[in-house]
């Protein structure tokens, strides 16, 4: 485990143990400094579970009110993404107002999922806010809160959905130490965070910028080809420019045959227990998709809208809420079927399919402008815009020629992009553990902070 690892590592490192322990008496609390109180969350702090305005009535709420709060807006001991609602006095006073300072804890679905209100505010009934008394003070209270989460989500009832309510969070047992202690701590957790969360924005930072060379190699390669001496041609395409002049320009229903899907009936189990791969957006994660979270049977196929499509045909989802800033594009790696938000690029002979999908890939923001339908009350994309867009095309030997190339060169950003990504998760682990570790007395800080 990370705090494990970590621990290991402290031995080499500054952080020191307490010079005396003691048993809490809780089995992952473990030992803790000898003068430190073992003590249940219920009797020093009040909770208080949220809830929503009557209806949502449109008076509840207000452009200037109270931020009211819901889970995916919890930033763990960051605080609070900005809330997007907020309700007028009246309708916070009658749900409860949560005051500056205290932790905040999903105790619906995703259990244990933690914020904290950086001003006043109300929260949804998902959420039990946790307003620590004189004992604990506030910044201690969001550090020691993050490293329950676990704790929480274990105490969840999961008979049907998740659920942890406040009666269970009090029961959770905490340790604390003296105020001035807990002074300390959270001061050397927010200058040791601040560095990690300094050293994880570059990483991400550098990682935006790989995917943009990445993008940016696409674009090029599918636009203009590998030869810059190449003569050039204007495309009559505001968004593609020039393109080489040995180029086609073909409408891409003039290179495609376009196949819908659909969903079988969820009442037939039956249709459910299948082999084969039904792929809808939540599965449009990797670049080739032979596997999905949903398989259903031949029987489902027989009896529904859906389409079953074969190896090497290109997938796009073209409804769904991730449109607002990619389109997902990926090619199967066998035969799958379809759900009613994609739709399938059967390549005809003029084209190499993943030669398109590198272009859609390479191509999202303009495309995602011209595709885009006006008016829908759902993000999704027009069929006809799609079939009538126009594509540049190289001999197929060419588009091969293309395809290994960018197969070879995005795979080395690929690598790049991984290893990054795992160095931020590192980051991450040791975050958390060293949280952890302080706030459990597994490492004295307190002479940290005067250096």
């Amino acid at each position: 485990m990370a705090e494990e690892r970590f621990l290991t590592e402290t031995k080499h490192q500054r952080f020191r143990p307490y010079s005396k322990y003691k048993d809490s008496g809780v089995e992952w609390l473990g030992e803790i400094p000898a003068y430190w109180e073992v003590k249940r969350i219920k009797n020093v702090a009040r909770i208080h579970t949220g809830g929503t305005p009557a209806g949502l009535l449109d008076e509840a709420f207000e452009e200037e009110g109270i931020p009211w709060v819901k889970p995916d807006q919890l930033q763990g001991d960051c605080g609070i993404v900005a809330p997007d609602r907020r309700l007028s006095y009246n309708a916070a006073k009658s749900l409860g107002i949560v005051i500056a300072g205290s932790s905040l804890v999903c105790g619906i679905g995703t259990v244990g999922k933690t914020g904290h209100a950086l001003v006043d505010v109300c929260t949804n009934q998902q959420i039990n806010a946790i307003t620590f008394g004189p004992k604990v003070i506030n910044r201690y209270g969001q550090f020691m809160t993050v490293c329950l989460e676990q704790e929480f989500a274990r105490r969840a009832n999961k008979v049907t959905i998740a659920i942890c309510n406040k009666s269970e969070m009090g029961e959770v047992p905490v340790c604390i130490p003296q105020t001035e202690e807990q002074r300390s701590i959270a001061s050397f957790l927010d200058r040791e965070t601040a560095k990690i969360d300094a050293l994880v924005a570059k990483r991400e930072r550098l990682i935006e910028l790989l995917q943009e060379k990445r993008t940016a190699l696409i674009t090029q390669a599918v636009t203009k080809g590998l030869d810059p001496n190449v003569p050039m041609k204007y495309s009559g395409v505001e968004w593609l420019g020039d393109v080489p002049i040995a180029w086609n320009l073909l409408r891409l229903k003039h290179i495609v045959q376009f196949l819908g899907g659909g969903t079988p009936s969820k009442d037939n189990l039956e249709y459910w227990q299948g082999d084969i791969p039904w792929v809808s957006p939540k599965d449009m994660k990797s670049w080739i998709v032979s596997d999905t979270v949903d398989k259903i049977t031949e029987e489902a196929v027989a009896g529904s809208a859906t389409k079953v499509v074969g190896p090497d045909t290109v997938l796009i989802v073209v409804r769904s809420g991730i449109l607002n800033h990619t389109i997902p594009v990926a090619l199967s790696g066998s035969e799958v079927a379809l759900n009613q938000d994609l739709k399938a690029l059967k390549a005809q002979a003029a084209v190499v399919p993943e030669y398109l999908a590198y272009f859609i890939a390479g191509m999202q923001s303009p495309l995602l402008f011209a595709w885009r339908k006006e008016g829908a009350t759902v993000e999704s994309l027009e069929l006809d815009l799609i079939a009538n867009t126009l594509i540049p095309l190289p001999s197929v030997s060419q588009q091969r020629i293309i395809v290994n190339y960018l197969k070879r060169e995005t795979a080395k950003i690929d690598a790049l992009v991984k290893k990054v990504q795992e160095a931020v998760q590192r980051l991450k682990e040791y975050r958390t553990a060293l949280i952890s570790a302080a706030v459990t007395g597994k490492i004295d800080v307190r002479d940290e902070v005067r250096r």
